[in-house]
């Protein structure tokens, strides 16, 4: 165990130093990344000056806090991508990596936890100027400020083993786009990523509540911003618990089968 906490730390180091370096291209990455939030806020900010004022309990200001901590969670929701899978399975790249004595993932685990070190520190200054532009209105309690901490993590850890199934999905098949594409769609309607899932019809929120996406992007930014009681806060941290160990069962079973697939020859 000690020698585990020693790998993931070292590798959380390496990870912020590294990130770090490179601080402007990871700014513009994020940059880039805001672009999609703020349409978003001002589309519904609109609609709720339009309305008189609010959409199903949002006002501008709220929305506002929403899409402005949204932006956190979608740079704490960036995990080792299908893509890369792709590329590490099909280029033989694994084939350094099983060499070593530890699974590949809590290489990728440790590596981007370390990046979202660095990422926290570079999206301080970026909220407090989209707060001064947008002008956020909510009141966190202590329980959710606390609450928000873990749910981030977990979130984080949701996505690492979503993605990674589906990464692994090339030990059968050379390229893994279109069904990434697909579960991209799927996420974007039924995390709460486009609008706060309390604006969905009913029938999509009882869809959502039996699939793990909403607890990637939704329920952290509300635990923050809404004012979810503390059951609410409680159970939602539950069923991050409850998806990260389903994940985490999952990637195991699939990467006992999967390895057996691979082949790869060098020089």
């Amino acid at each position: 165990m000690k020698r585990m906490l020693d790998f993931y730390l070292t590798t959380m180091k390496i990870a912020v130093v590294t990130q770090l370096q490179y601080r402007v291209a990871n700014y513009f990455y994020m940059i880039g990344m805001v672009a999609e939030p703020v349409i978003y806020l001002v589309v519904w900010s609109t609609v709720a000056n339009a309305q008189g004022g609010s959409v199903g309990g949002y006002t501008p200001g709220a929305f506002a806090a929403y899409y402005i901590v949204w932006t956190l969670v979608r740079n704490m929701n960036i995990v080792f991508t299908p893509y890369g899978w792709e590329w590490r399975i099909r280029q033989g790249r694994l084939a350094a990596e099983l060499l070593r004595p530890l699974h590949p993932l809590h290489n990728d685990i440790a590596y981007f936890a370390g990046w979202k070190v660095a990422v926290i520190i570079l999206w301080l200054p970026l909220a407090a100027f989209l707060s001064l532009v947008f002008k956020p209105t909510f009141s966190p309690t202590p329980l959710g400020i606390a609450v928000f901490f873990f749910a981030i993590w977990g979130a984080y850890l949701i996505r690492t083993m979503a993605l990674s199934l589906l990464g692994m999905l090339t030990f059968w098949t050379t390229r893994v786009s279109a069904i990434y594409e697909l579960y991209f769609a799927i996420e974007l309607l039924l995390s709460g990523r486009l609008v706060p899932m309390s604006l969905m019809p009913g029938w999509v929120q009882k869809l959502a509540s039996f699939l793990p996406f909403q607890w990637t992007f939704g329920f952290p930014i509300e635990s923050l911003v809404s004012q979810l009681t503390p059951t609410q806060l409680l159970a939602g941290l539950g069923m991050q618990f409850f998806w990260i160990l389903s994940g985490t069962l999952l990637v195991n079973i699939v990467w006992r089968f999967g390895i057996r697939q691979f082949s790869s020859v060098g020089n």
